[in-house]
């Protein structure tokens, strides 16, 4: 029997044959981006556009790393123009690399900029629409004048594309969505898809096609979301046009990692995605390495092994909801997911040793200290440690140990299906079962319904592991099976990027749908780097937050502050503060729609001059920026939010 994907559900070929999306194919200058093309990966520079040989000689690094376009900003005319002179440096030293001009709010610049480079990129939200926070409600005739408004404007670059073969692409921000759509559509993945897709058929009336398209928003969520949805409504509409990948303001570091991998990965796993950037607040050049990471992981992943079809898919994909499960012993149901770490007995062989997780014990005082990313329980195998263990730390071991334990108390087993099937005893308080695909069948899933002590560890060695992972959810949920289920990979070799970027994939991927009361990463990577790495996890995927989220954009010629310098500023004040988002803007553009997720928001208003927000409402403006973090403090301090550093 085939899959089924009813319409209404569909975003990808198949949920279980990994197969690229296929879409139209659009040239942009001496490459092709789509079809059977291969995914290629791009930047953007961070440079001032009037300064020619800053941005020259910037592209050139970031060409030489591997970047497939440049995008330059042209926030206005004379920038725009500029580009002209950018184009000609690098054609003469012998750089063909197509060239992408990043517009906002300016339709006379955008003119410009398509005459001189290959690629133009618009963003609905604020070319030609309006975007002032006011809420009304449009009735059906006024919105349809302000679209007729949107035609007249956009047309004139629509035709100057079509004429100079300039490609275009369309790209919606979450947080820039325009009054209009907000009032219609809500702050939503409908709306940012819309919103697109209004500017597609002016296009489409006019003749052009070489339209590329992103949806993109700082909480990997919503972006996934978004993309899905709009694969589902081309669909409905018969087009087929490229995507480009990416999360928006993903910040800096491991943790910029870990988020663009939950949001594109998530994307890459079910063959979406044509082009991809990693949006990254470091050095643009930097960011093309895990670019090529991400997509290496797809390029023989079509031969992988079998996983029976979806007949009846459960999960929504363009909405979240997380599975309903049991609770067993705070695991599943209304808890958050729990983390389990396997590290070696040797490397944790005293209490001293797990300050690396967390755990801080001091000798003196007798005591420990436990941190917000202090893992819930650590699997032993068949060896026992030799100290006691803080009591929010338990210890898992193999069924066949744990029942030569004689105090069970702290001790949880974790079993094979056969070993489970047939145990004459099993423990009170939670039962791991560990499994993959080819494990069950109908006695095993009949004990499992039963027992409301198992816990499953769901586990593949499929090169499509997500989506085996999911089609073992699938079953459980059409069978109306409630038990909390542990994601578990094992990743064997990789250095701690690659281990980063792919368990991000692998398990946040899978969160993002609502699936997982856990997680396990087994790896012969250092354990401080496995558990932080989980723990980021877990925060990307916004199901168990630990520290304070920062929603920092990568720079470009708009800037005005130093935004990495800046980031490392701000973040070493307010690290502290678990829970709290705080978004780091370099411009007005980047204000305060893109940061409509964050708490707080400092913005770059001017050169060297800052407004801070609360939200996305701006609270104080024209603040010189040597005075502008201890402003946001006492702002924070006002809120009540400010707790001092221990």
């Amino acid at each position: 029997m085939n899959e089924v994907q009813t319409l209404s559900k569909k975003y990808c070929n198949s949920l279980t044959k990994y197969s690229k999306y296929k879409t139209r194919v659009v040239k942009v200058g001496n490459i092709e981006i789509g079809g059977d093309n291969p995914i290629r990966v791009q930047s953007m520079t961070t440079t001032d556009t009037m300064d020619t040989k800053a941005t020259v000689e910037q592209s050139i690094r970031m060409i030489e790393a591997g970047s497939e376009l440049v995008r330059i900003t042209a926030p206005a005319v004379k920038e725009a123009k500029n580009l002209e002179n950018i184009k000609k440096e690098l054609r003469t030293r012998g750089y063909d690399t197509p060239i992408v001009a990043d517009i906002h709010f300016r339709p006379d610049a955008a003119e410009i900029a398509a005459r001189i480079v290959e690629k133009v990129r618009v963003n609905p939200g604020n070319y030609a629409d309006k975007k002032k926070f006011k809420v009304f409600s449009f009735t059906d005739e006024m919105y349809q004048e302000e679209l007729d408004r949107i035609y007249e404007q956009f047309s004139p670059l629509v035709k100057l594309c079509k004429e100079y073969g300039t490609a275009m692409r369309i790209g919606t921000n979450h947080g820039s969505l325009s009054d209009r759509i907000m009032n219609r559509y809500g702050d939503t993945p409908l709306g940012m898809v819309e919103s697109a897709l209004e500017f597609v058929r002016i296009c489409e009336d006019l003749g052009y096609h070489d339209i590329i398209l992103s949806m993109k928003a700082s909480n990997p969520q919503v972006k996934v979301q978004a993309y899905r949805l709009l694969v589902n409504k081309m669909e409905e509409e018969g087009m087929n046009y490229p995507l480009h990948l990416g999360v928006t303001e993903a910040g800096d570091g491991e943790d910029g990692r870990i988020k663009s991998s939950v949001g594109i990965g998530a994307l890459l796993e079910d063959g979406l995605g044509d082009t991809i950037r990693v949006s990254l607040t470091e050095e643009p050049e930097y960011e093309i390495p895990v670019c090529k990471r991400l997509v290496n992981r797809y390029s023989n992943r079509s031969g992988h092994k079998e996983i029976p079809y979806v007949i009846e898919n459960p999960i929504d994909p363009f909405t979240y909801t997380r599975r309903k499960t049991n609770e067993t012993d705070k695991i599943g149901n209304h808890h958050v997911p729990v983390v389990i770490l396997s590290p070696k007995v040797d490397v944790i062989h005293n209490p001293e040793s797990l300050k690396k997780i967390s755990y801080d014990y001091s000798q003196e005082l007798d005591k420990w200290n436990i941190g917000d990313t202090a893992p819930d329980f650590i699997y032993l195998g068949s060896k026992d440690l030799q100290y006691a263990l803080p009591g929010t730390l338990k210890k898992i071991f193999d069924y066949g140990y744990w029942k030569t334990i004689e105090n069970k108390s702290e001790a949880l087993p974790l079993f094979t299906p056969r070993e489970y099937l047939n145990a004459g005893r099993k423990s009170f308080r939670i039962n791991f079962l560990s499994l993959t695909i080819d494990d069950i069948t109908e006695d095993l899933l009949e004990a499992i319904r039963n027992d409301k002590f198992c816990v499953i560890v769901l586990n593949t060695n499929n090169k499509h592991a997500i989506a085996e992972l999911r089609r073992v959810f699938i079953e459980l949920m059409n069978k109306e099976i409630d038990v909390p289920v542990i994601i578990n990979r094992s990743y064997n070799g990789l250095d701690d990027e690659d281990l980063t970027l792919y368990s991000a994939t692998d398990i946040g991927g899978l969160l993002l749908d609502g699936l997982g009361d856990g997680i396990w990463i087994d790896a012969d990577n250092p354990i401080e780097v496995i558990n932080r790495v989980s723990f980021g996890i877990l925060q990307a995927a916004r199901t168990r937050i630990s520290k304070t989220e920062y929603i920092s954009c990568p720079s470009c010629g708009r800037t005005q502050f130093d935004l990495q310098e800046t980031t490392a500023m701000i973040k070493k004040r307010t690290d502290h503060l678990k829970g709290v988002k705080i978004a780091i803007m370099g411009c007005i553009v980047n204000g305060p729609g893109e940061m409509a997720d964050a708490d707080y928001g400092f913005v770059g208003s001017g050169p060297n001059w800052v407004s801070l927000y609360r939200g996305k409402d701006v609270i104080e403006r024209g603040i010189p920026y040597p005075e502008a973090l201890e402003r946001l403090i006492g702002i924070m301090k006002e809120d009540g939010i400010w707790v001092e550093p221990s």
